[in-house]
């Protein structure tokens, strides 16, 4: 069985980050293991929220593990709060690392043109470093535009798309992954770049009208999850937006009308048969 190490935040109430990571990675076959960053009440679209930082704890963590012997096929970062953090996890990737093991950093700190509040420029330049370091980084276009210092645009061609996966892979990474492309009306989904083969892969499908917390931390998991059982990248986005698509779907549908997380739950045997048709195809 393949295990995967996924560092990032818990929000016991929320649905996103390690409470979308452990059970869905886990569901797809794959061993979980969890290093919180932090713990919260909630994700920050709640108010009120509680926040207990756990920096100081991760590589007394790391070094246990280190001394049990343990190792992984894959690391997965999301969330990081602070540019020390960032500098904390990239010292457990080389305390771990193998040439066999996948370094998978989802750069979480934007989105529509904008840092999320608490970060600056100089926080999207530290998460360029950790990019760096990463074989497969999956940042959505306001992140990747702050980490190349490119313009960001809400309305583009393809070109652009292309131009900004090149700019991505100059600061190290081999496989840059672009989230939320649209390439045509009413699409949306994700393209990439296999740096070494000069070659795009790209996945799309129908734009659901509707946008919920945690949505990214499901695609990202996904994705690792795909990979961690045999597929190739592009299968591996395929599903992963597939499932994303279908579970915003089925949220919307929902007569509770759930606002602050989508309902993964009620379609992981979806996400279980799906994996299965792709490992046989």
């Amino acid at each position: 069985m393949k295990r995967i190490l996924t560092i990032q935040d818990i929000s016991c109430l929320g649905k996103c980050s390690l409470t979308v990571a452990l059970p869905l990675i886990s569901a797809m076959g794959v061993e979980t293991v969890i290093l919180p960053t932090a713990v919260l009440s909630t994700h920050t679209m709640f108010t009120g929220f509680t926040v207990k930082d756990l920096s100081d704890q991760i590589l007394p963590i790391a070094e246990h593990w280190k001394m049990e012997g343990v190792g992984f096929d894959a690391i997965y970062t999301g969330y990081l709060g602070t540019e020390e953090e960032i500098e904390t996890v990239k010292t457990v990737i080389g305390m771990f690392r193998t040439p066999e093991t996948i370094v998978f950093v989802d750069p979480a700190m934007g989105d529509n043109g904008k840092l999320y509040p608490a970060f600056d420029e100089a926080y999207a330049l530290k998460n360029a470093g950790l990019c760096r370091i990463a074989d497969v980084i999956v940042p959505n276009i306001t992140e990747a535009s702050f980490m190349t210092q490119a313009p960001y645009r809400e309305e583009y061609e393809e070109d652009y798309i292309r131009d900004l996966l090149k700019k991505l892979a100059e600061l190290g990474t081999p496989t840059p992954i672009l989230t939320g492309v649209s390439l045509s009306e009413g699409k949306t989904g994700a393209m990439g770049y296999h740096k070494d083969r000069g070659e795009y892969f790209v996945y799309q499908n129908d734009r659901i009208p509707a946008a919920y917390h945690g949505t990214g931390d499901i695609f990202s998991s996904v994705t690792i999850g795909g990979v961690m059982n045999g597929l190739s990248w592009t299968q591996a986005l395929k599903l992963a937006a597939d499932y994303t698509a279908y579970t915003i779907d089925v949220t919307l549908h929902n007569e509770k009308k759930p606002w602050y997380g989508v309902d993964f739950e009620a379609t992981m045997p979806w996400l279980v048969k799906e994996l299965e048709k792709a490992k046989q195809s």
